[in-house]
């Protein structure tokens, strides 16, 4: 059995957006407001938000992240799903056939995808450097120990191995909370 550390990030609700949904919610030659730079290289939190409506309710200011994507993308905790009223699947970022659609709502339209809304499923990302010393491939999965007063393990996380990336640990807010996570915690993951 192999380990490594790994910082963890946690994952608010979010939206990716095409570019040309960016427009029809922003206006036309709309660009992306970067705010704040995240952890992955090239990605950051934009100034815009959009409205996600559901066949329950609504959810406001929910941040867009940048920069624009082929396909728009939502990625929930559950726990948000009971407000809107959509049961997403857990899923890893762009798989999203099958999935539930959402409205968007934004300043200048609306848009209503027909899929696209998800959980992300836990992953790690990490270059092909890292993968080459850890042993491991895009696609594998490994465990990872969290320790303290909330300790526990996360099964099933997935690796996404990528030149582009930075080594870093995506979980969302529902699972940071139960094991009493912050952002850059160190966490031990297990190679089995």
């Amino acid at each position: 059995m192999q380990t490594f550390k790994v910082p963890v990030g946690i994952s608010n609700r979010h939206v990716h957006l095409s570019e040309e949904h960016i427009e029809i919610l922003f206006g036309a030659g709309h660009q992306l407001t970067r705010t704040k730079d995240l952890s992955q290289p090239g990605q950051f939190a934009s100034e815009e938000m959009v409205t996600l409506v559901g066949p329950k309710g609504s959810m406001p200011n929910v941040r867009v992240l940048g920069p624009a994507r082929k396909a728009t993308q939502v990625e929930l905790a559950a726990t948000d799903t009971f407000k809107l009223g959509v049961k997403p699947p857990v899923r890893d970022s762009g798989d999203l056939s099958g999935t539930p659609g959402l409205e968007l709502v934004g300043p200048a339209g609306k848009v209503q995808i027909e899929a696209g809304t998800i959980i992300a499923a836990r992953h790690i990302h990490m270059t092909p450097e890292d993968a080459e010393k850890y042993g491991l491939k895009d696609g594998d999965h490994v465990k990872v120990q969290v320790n303290g007063p909330r300790a526990g393990v996360f099964e099933r996380v997935l690796i996404r191995v990528n030149p582009n990336y930075a080594l870093d640990m995506h979980v969302d807010t529902d699972e940071g909370n139960a094991f009493g996570l912050k952002n850059g915690d160190l966490l031990d993951a297990i190679i089995e």
